[in-house]
């Protein structure tokens, strides 16, 4: 009975620890929560609201507003390029940086210094990248000047479809350093035992990397392919301050469109187009994470 006695009170202390572990992480919690409540969910709830409504009359408005930004030939320009920027620069981030990640992994020495290199787009002013560019992709600038030394015919790289090159690159070099950290973690964190074992019973470096390394990086792997995403609506900055408002077409993001709807105050369209958006990104992570599950 009193064996029995001491371990009913034993586990009834251990729960009353669980539970105040409990209510500790959930004051710990409720702050950010609160801050992404009222600054981030109450604002998405009320754009929700508001694309029912029109931005004049204030009246019920239905689908009406939906309907008009599908109808939109700029939204639809829009939304193709910002889908087709993803659909380039996403998986080409992902391997690019993956690639230079495991060869820097393999460097023994100077590994600290590469990655700072790689870096430093990071940390220069968004106003200098945009000088840079036009410095060098400008219809005199030192890219043409370059290919004039070989006798080839420059572009006119900021008005014709040359362009959207000049985008990939921007992002490119912009987030580069930034996965390769990250894929450099994931790296580090696969148990070296794993690769001893494998080169024991025979297997090559391609084998070890396909059957260990790419297996061990899908968690790594998930949260890159988000961030890239997310990161790839920064990329406006720089397309606005080398084009403006209005960019040659195919340069000519959802990021130009918000702009300057906003500019017109069309807000029941802009919160339309916003909620679509929203949901898309959405949905893209919701897939994403799936397939991972899938694979893992």
């Amino acid at each position: 009975m009193l064996l029995g006695a001491k371990n009913y009170r034993k586990e009834v202390t251990g729960l009353m620890r669980g539970k105040k572990r409990e209510l500790k992480g959930l004051l710990f919690v409720l702050p950010s929560f609160a801050g992404v409540g009222i600054f981030w969910l109450v604002p998405f709830l009320d754009v929700v609201r508001r694309s029912f409504f029109s931005a004049v009359s204030g009246e019920f408005a239905g689908w009406k507003n939906y309907e008009t930004i599908f109808r939109n030939q700029a939204f639809r320009l829009a939304a193709g390029n910002t889908l087709h920027f993803f659909v380039v620069c996403i998986p080409l981030l992902v391997m690019l940086s993956l690639l230079i990640a495991v060869l820097l992994t393999r460097r023994k020495k100077g590994i600290q210094l590469l990655k700072s290199m790689f870096l430093l787009p990071m940390a220069i002013p968004v106003a200098s990248v945009v000088l840079l560019w036009k410095v060098l992709f400008h219809d005199q600038g030192l890219l043409n000047h370059l290919l004039s030394v070989f006798s080839l015919e420059g572009i006119d790289w900021m008005n014709t479809d040359a362009s959207f090159g000049v985008l990939v690159v921007s992002y490119l070099w912009r987030n580069l350093g930034y996965d390769i950290v990250l894929w450099a973690a994931g790296l580090g964190s696969i148990p070296a035992a794993l690769y001893d074992a494998a080169r024991v019973d025979g297997a090559g470096e391609w084998k070890c990397f396909f059957f260990i390394t790419l297996p061990n990086l899908l968690p790594t792997m998930f949260t890159i392919a988000v961030l890239s995403l997310l990161n790839g609506f920064k990329v406006f900055r720089e397309a606005y301050l080398v084009a403006g408002d209005y960019p040659q077409d195919s340069m000519y993001l959802l990021q130009h469109l918000f702009n300057n709807w906003y500019r017109d105050l069309a807000l029941d369209k802009m919160a339309a187009a916003a909620v679509v958006t929203g949901i898309v990104i959405l949905l893209l992570i919701l897939a994403l994470k799936k397939a991972w599950d899938s694979e893992a």
